[in-house]
C-alpha cells in the first residue's frame, strides 16, 4: 500500500512515516500543502493522510482541487481534537475519513487499512497466479492450501508483483511503489528479497513465478494468461 502523508508538523510526520513503515507500507512526505497536492495529482496513492493546518495551501484547498480535477483516492484528513465543524466542513469537501489529534498509532493503521477495502471494487479482495493466492485484507499468502509466512516487505513486493502479474517492472520502478522513497540504498537489494521470495513461494512447491528479465528486471508470470515470447525472458 502506497500512503501520501501530508503533515506540516515535521516530528508527527517522521512518527507517522516509521510506523507505517513497520507495517510494510510505502510512505511518501509532504510538508506543505503545495507539496501534498502536487504529489498527489502526479503519482499514484492507495491513501491520503491529509492535515487541514498546512502552510502553501490549506488541507481543505488541497482537498477542494483534487476532488475537482477527479482524484478519487481516499482521503483522511487529520483534525483539532475539538474540531467537529473542521470534521463536517472536511466530509462535504469530500473527505472519506477523519481522526482527532491526538490519535492512536493503532486506530490509524486500522482506518487506512479500511479505506483501501472499500475502494474500487475492480480490485479483487484475493489475488492470485495458478495456485498461489494473497489476501490482502487477512494479510494471507497461500499456495494451494499451504499457507505461507512472509515478512511485511516480502509481502508488500509479492502484493504489487501480483496486482500486476504479467507486466515487467525495472528494479527502480519496484523500489519506488515497495519501498520508502528516502531509500538511497543499491537497487540489488530488490534482487535479494526476490530470492527471498523465491525460496518462500516457488522453491518447495518445485514452481517457478517470478521470472527474471535480462536487462529489464522482473515480472510474475500469469498462468492464464500470455506472455511476449520476445521480451528476453531468461527464468533464474
Amino acid at each position: 500500500m502506497r500512503v501520501l502523508v501530508v503533515e506540516d508538523e515535521p516530528r508527527l510526520a517522521d512518527t507517522v512515516r516509521r510506523g507505517l513503515e513497520l507495517e510494510g507500507l510505502v510512505v511518501q512526505l509532504a510538508h506543505t500543502g503545495t507539496d501534498g497536492l502536487r504529489w498527489a495529482t502526479e503519482d499514484e496513492f492507495d491513501v491520503i493522510v491529509l492535515d487541514i493546518m498546512l502552510p502553501g495551501l490549506s488541507g481543505y484547498e488541497v482537498l477542494r482541487r483534487l476532488r475537482a480535477h477527479d482524484v478519487t483516492t481516499p482521503v483522511l484528513m487529520l483534525t483539532a481534537k475539538d474540531g467537529d465543524y473542521e470534521q463536517a466542513d472536511a466530509l462535504d469537501l469530500g473527505a472519506d475519513d477523519y481522526l482527532t489529534k491526538p490519535f492512536s498509532f493503532v486506530v490509524l493503521i486500522a482506518r487506512l487499512r479500511a479505506l483501501t477495502r472499500r475502494r474500487a471494487p475492480q480490485r479483487p479482495a484475493r489475488m492470485t497466479a495458478g495456485d498461489l493466492s494473497l489476501d490482502p485484507a487477512r494479510r494471507l499468502v497461500r499456495r494451494g492450501d499451504t499457507e505461507i509466512t512472509l515478512t511485511p516487505r516480502e509481502f508488500s513486493l509479492l502484493e504489487f508483483l501480483l496486482r500486476h502479474k504479467g507486466t515487467a517492472f525495472t528494479k527502480a520502478e519496484i523500489l519506488r511503489n515497495v519501498w520508502d522513497n528516502h531509500y538511497d540504498g543499491p537497487e540489488n537489494v530488490v534482487e535479494v528479497y526476490v530470492g527471498y521470495l523465491r525460496r518462500k513461494i516457488d522453491t518447495p512447491f518445485g514452481r517457478t513465478s517470478i521470472e527474471t528479465l535480462r536487462g529489464v528486471g522482473y515480472r510474475l508470470l500469469d498462468p492464464d494468461g500470455e506472455l511476449d515470447d520476445e521480451s528476453g525472458a531468461a527464468p533464474r
